[in-house]
């Protein structure tokens, strides 16, 4: 049991017992002095000296925890929270050898072993630069092509949830919802029509072509569905330039990992990166849940531990009221940024479509999420998406006692948010939504393999919140 407790209480209760013992130790020792006397001696002045030295035998205790505390206990959080971040997201942070100047030959041993660590980190980090750079060269001649082709290409695994989807495609899809990795086809378009061919397909191995409705029923294309063995299937659908327009070429977004179709897993025993995560954002018109207003919300999604590329959403909101000038400071949105925008009741009913089947995640959530739940009946849809603050995600690495800031936090991590887009909605999602990936391998690292075990450790540190707040 005491091993699930931080280092620093560990050691708090160490003290408090030793204060205990001594007490118990002085207590005994009178007793035995009184009790042994020749003649009945009084016993007050016994009494009175155990509770002398109980007072003065506590505060010593508690001066040489204080001290321990912070010149020994706080250094090894320090100097274990620098190695994780080295060991487990690359991150290079040097000991302060000053702060552990009491921990003898352990900090210059961990700066060696560091050291060593992120030289043979940036060698293989080099090597995959110089790869990555080839495979995006080669991706982007191939997004080049795929735009030309007057056909939109959807790859879907065998539990019919979208795997692969390039430009074509995702005009296609967004005309319904707001295109996803991992959504089910049912999402999209009407799922009579793609059981009636799937079935086909299953029966018969051949191409099937066949009619297909969106779920709105307002537009009909001509498409086929052609099996791909046991990697599930290819939907393709036939488009034009007038249904659409002219395309810009766009990086195709996918991610090979979800062709192994698992079975569906509840939230709380599903592993991190199992589970799909949209990190959002919102910038306000004040600093009010109840009398303010959004003006901008961003919101990127993560897939298997890694941000989806291509999947934003980044949308001003008109509140339908002037911007005071104080916010306009801190965000840059102004009266103009938003007067074509949509309304929050709108614009919270398309970030809800982007967010099915995720949990939610934000630096400091319960602001950004008041202000979803206060319009929950305008919108007329729940939002009741299970939720992760990446406040107390940094609590549980950090200790509490560090600052959690969402700059103080990026830091940590050696994330850069450009100056440009520092307090703007998709700027700050995307900062978090960096963090929360590396936040991710260092929960792992401690043995927080699932949303439940994650869950239960935040709450053991609500109470920042609701200081934060």
């Amino acid at each position: 049991m005491f091993t699930r407790l931080s280092l620093r209480l560990r050691i708090f209760l160490f003290f408090c017992l030793l204060a205990l013992g001594g007490a118990a130790l002085a207590g005994g020792a009178l007793w035995f002095g009184w009790s042994r006397a020749d003649s009945p001696l009084p016993f007050a002045p016994f009494v009175t000296a155990f509770l002398v030295f109980a007072f003065l035998n506590t505060g010593l205790a508690v001066a040489v925890w204080l001290l321990f505390d912070e010149n020994v206990a706080k250094p090894i959080n320090t100097l274990a929270a620098n190695l994780r971040l080295s060991a487990h997201c690359g991150v290079d942070r040097e000991a302060d050898i000053k702060a552990a100047r009491y921990l003898g030959d352990l900090a210059p041993a961990a700066c060696a072993v560091s050291t060593t660590l992120s030289s043979t980190i940036m060698d293989r980090a080099a090597e995959v630069a110089r790869e990555t750079g080839r495979l995006q060269a080669e991706t982007a001649r191939l997004t080049a092509l795929l735009t030309e082709i007057p056909i939109a290409m959807i790859l879907v695994n065998p539990a019919h949830k979208i795997v692969l989807y390039d430009a074509q495609a995702a005009e296609v899809l967004s005309r319904v919802a707001p295109p996803r990795l991992k959504a089910p086809l049912s999402d999209y378009f009407d799922e009579a029509c793609l059981k009636a061919a799937q079935g086909t397909l299953s029966e018969t191995g051949v191409e099937v072509s066949f009619e297909l409705q969106d779920t709105s029923r307002t537009h009909t294309f001509s498409a086929r569905l052609k099996a791909l063995q046991s990697d599930g299937y290819m939907l393709m659908i036939e488009v034009s330039e007038t249904d659409s327009g002219p395309l810009a070429a766009r990086p195709l977004v996918y991610d090979f990992d979800l062709l192994n179709s698992d079975a569906p897993t509840e939230f709380r025993d599903a592993a991190l990166r199992d589970l799909c995560f949209v990190v959002f954002d919102t910038e306000t018109t004040g600093l009010s849940t109840e009398t303010d207003d959004v003006v901008q919300l961003g919101a990127l999604r993560i897939l298997n531990g890694r941000i989806v590329e291509g999947e934003v959403l980044d949308t001003y909101v008109n509140p339908g009221r002037p911007i005071p000038a104080a916010s306009t400071k801190v965000h840059h949105v102004t009266d103009a940024n938003v007067a074509n925008a949509p309304d929050f009741i709108t614009a919270g009913r398309q970030f809800h479509a982007f967010t099915r089947d995720a949990v939610l995640v934000a630096h400091n959530a319960p602001f950004d999420i008041a202000f979803l739940r206060r319009f929950e009946t305008q919108m007329g849809v729940a939002w009741d998406h299970p939720i992760l603050d990446t406040v107390l995600l940094s609590a549980i690495i950090f200790g509490v006692t560090e600052q959690h800031s969402l700059d103080a936090l990026c830091d940590r991590l050696d994330i850069t948010i450009p100056q440009q887009l520092r307090h703007t909605a998709l700027g700050d999602a995307r900062a978090t939504a960096e963090a929360l990936v590396k936040l991710i391998q260092l929960l792992e690292a401690r043995g927080l393999k699932t949303f439940g075990q994650v869950l239960e450790e935040t709450r053991k540190h609500g109470r920042l919140l609701e200081d934060l707040n």
